[in-house]
């Protein structure tokens, strides 16, 4: 900690990171023990926290995230989408196919950014907002093989035809960004995806996780 910064304001925010990292949520005495501070402290952090719905505990005391980080995430998907822009444009470029960034949104993926190629003369529509389930296309598929690090290819995902006929896809998931998980990819009109596509993607996806770190 130096003279600039709120202790105060840091352990909240520990503990907000603590909690976003369970799924089982954690009482006072597991996050006093990851602090290193006192139970009085963890309640009273927990108490301001709750104030602002960042923060709920169950009826076993346990914390958890509250629905109140929705309202800042909702802020999120603009920054996510201009950090990526850059990379996108260029894979879209370079492929000549629709290039988008795709994160998890609950059991859904969700483009929060496409970019379409400007010099040919077809390609397929893809708009940003448009949702699908995990286990159907390229982006979701390739979030779920990174979960479970099952990718097909060396880091990214191959389909073709379960989001529209006629259409292939390839994708590659964002590594190494926490509090992110996405990926990145391209879909073109194609029976299978050209054999450098796939490697390309996962440079893009690289690219976007080393402007969101």
């Amino acid at each position: 900690m130096t003279a600039e910064t709120s202790q105060t304001l840091d352990r909240g925010l520990r503990v907000l990171k603590l909690l976003a990292d369970t799924d089982h949520g954690l009482t006072v005495t597991e996050l006093s023990n990851k602090l290193g501070v006192n139970r009085t402290v963890v309640y009273r952090l927990l108490a301001t926290l709750e104030q602002h719905a960042l923060v709920r505990r169950d009826l076993g005391g346990r914390a958890r995230v509250g629905l109140g980080v929705l309202r800042l995430g909702r802020q999120v998907h603009p920054l996510v989408r201009e950090a990526a822009l850059p990379a996108l444009r260029s894979l879209a470029e370079d492929i000549g196919a629709t290039a988008h960034l795709t994160l998890v949104d609950g059991t859904e993926a969700l483009a929060v950014a496409v970019v379409e190629p400007t010099w040919t003369d077809y390609h397929v529509a893809y708009r940003a907002g448009f949702r699908h389930p995990l286990d159907r296309g390229a982006a979701g598929r390739a979030i779920l093989a990174a979960r479970q690090q099952t990718l097909d290819h060396p880091g990214y995902t191959l389909t073709h035809g379960e989001l529209e006929a006629g259409a292939s896809g390839a994708a590659a998931p964002l590594i190494g960004v926490t509090g992110v998980e996405g990926s990145v990819g391209v879909v073109m009109l194609a029976d299978a995806v050209p054999e450098r596509v796939g490697p390309r993607v996962v440079d893009a996806a690289r690219e976007v996780a080393e402007a969101l770190r």
